[in-house]
């Protein structure tokens, strides 16, 4: 694996790097405007919008590998079951966000409801199925939540949440919110932790591009019945342990 620095930080780069990182903003827009307009068909059915989801992403993934020299190895596909699950993934950049949707068969998001207002895009996120969650309104949120993601596991779907709620760069840390310790104890369905190390080549928000290989890594199933606070340290303890 490629890393830019033993310490996750950015050393000096080159002019190249720079200019394919502003190629690689001005085509992903360009890429995300076309998309979004050109697909608004799909927008009648919840499939037809996931697929169009599915083809923006795909592209993203595509432009970071052309441009800017950004790929993606994954790594602990056979902790996959073939079926339902929760996916509790590291948080380090929006490239996880992307790529996600490749990586797995059929992935809905877990995501905070600023994101929904995205104008567009937001239409899309609703119409496929993602389940937006309002952190100021407290247990009706969480409630209405879990109903959503239950319905999504019913169907087969595999369930991304990012436990820390937010980006959060390499090295860093946050307390858990406890959405993803309800849904352990409510969703009978394996709970998947997944490492990575996005942050360390695509940064939380700046434009610089970083080329090398992002890797994501599925980890065992957590076991079922552990109090709350068990269950947090012991997905911490993993994902930390297998930090990259």
């Amino acid at each position: 694996m490629t890393s830019p620095s033993a310490s996750h930080g950015t050393p000096p780069v080159s002019i190249g790097v720079w200019l394919r990182s502003w190629l690689y903003l001005f085509a992903f827009l360009v890429w995300t405007v076309g998309t979004a307009i050109i697909c608004l068909p799909t927008l009648l059915t919840p499939d037809g919008a996931l697929w169009a989801v599915r083809l923006w992403t795909g592209g993203v993934a595509v432009l970071a590998r052309a441009i800017v020299g950004i790929s993606c190895r994954i790594e602990g596909r056979e902790h996959l079951p073939s079926g339902a699950c929760i996916i509790a993934a590291q948080h380090q950049s929006s490239f996880e966000t992307y790529r996600l949707f490749t990586a797995l068969s059929h992935p809905i998001f877990i995501l905070k409801r600023e994101l929904i207002w995205i104008p567009i895009i937001g239409w899309y996120m609703t119409r496929a199925g993602f389940v937006s969650i309002d952190r100021g309104a407290g247990a009706g949120a969480m409630r209405k939540m879990l109903r959503k993601a239950q319905a999504a596991l019913d169907a087969g779907h595999q369930v991304v949440v990012f436990p820390e709620g937010t980006r959060v760069l390499p090295g860093e840390s946050r307390p858990y919110r406890p959405g993803i310790a309800a849904l352990y104890s409510h969703c009978a369905v394996p709970v998947i932790p997944m490492a990575l190390n996005s942050g360390v080549f695509w940064g939380k928000t700046r434009i610089l591009k970083i080329p090398g290989e992002i890797v994501f890594r599925f980890l065992p199933a957590l076991p079922r019945g552990l109090e709350k606070d068990e269950m947090l340290a012991t997905l911490r303890a993993r994902l930390e342990a297998a930090e990259l």
